[in-house]
């Protein structure tokens, strides 16, 4: 079956309101609908999926695959009931994968961090340190040896490098002295290698108290 839509009508938005659909059958109706739709204007598909089975995300990106070319969503999920899309999720998603999405967005990722921190600052709702994207906990490599294994090699540890979002890896009681030395570095501060000793005991006794 082929619909026809008169020349007046534009169809963009998929409304999945109670978060039922799975990504599969998202991806068909997104697939049926722009392989049957005729129009002579152009139709820019969009999802707009609820959370309720916490799918959302998983929902819009399959819509993504599928052909469209907007999704509607919120920074952090924030909503009254079950969350909407996060939309952190699905940038990141679409640019780490980009191999599979096969599509490119203009959107600024290094401002993620702070423009979630903002949502929630306004909006008074906390984001959970285990979050994907944005939680606290996800780059916080305390242990000496995942800070080291990062410093080395960012893959080693992650998909998503701090600086993609706007995040720098925390120092903490576990950082191991390469660590410590990065950080140093960032800050250009020059030591020679018997400042370094001393000041990294110090370091280790603070954080050890905090």
């Amino acid at each position: 079956m082929n619909f026809q839509l008169a020349k007046y009508s534009l169809l963009k938005k998929f409304s999945e309101n109670i978060g039922f659909t799975t990504p599969e059958e998202c991806g068909t109706i997104f697939k049926y609908l722009i392989e049957n739709v005729k129009t002579d204007r152009q139709i820019i598909y969009s999802p707009h999926c609820h959370d309720d089975l916490g799918m959302a995300v998983a929902n819009s990106l399959a819509a993504v695959k599928n052909g469209a070319g907007r999704v509607e969503g919120t920074i952090n999920g924030i909503r009254e009931r079950a969350e909407n899309a996060a939309l952190e999720e699905i940038a990141v998603a679409l640019n780490i994968r980009q191999d599979y999405y096969q599509v490119e967005t203009s959107i600024v990722l290094n401002e993620t961090i702070n423009t979630s921190e903002m949502v929630s600052r306004f909006s008074g709702i906390p984001v959970p340190k285990n979050k994907a994207v944005v939680g606290g906990n996800t780059f916080s490599h305390e242990s000496g040896i995942h800070q080291d294994g990062v410093l080395k090699n960012p893959l080693t540890y992650e998909i998503i490098t701090p600086e993609l979002v706007g995040v720098k890896i925390p120092l903490g009681k576990l950082s191991g002295r390469h660590a410590f030395v990065e950080k140093l570095r960032e800050l250009a501060l020059d030591f020679t290698e018997e400042d370094i000793k001393p000041l990294f005991a110090k370091f280790k006794a603070l954080a050890d108290k905090k």
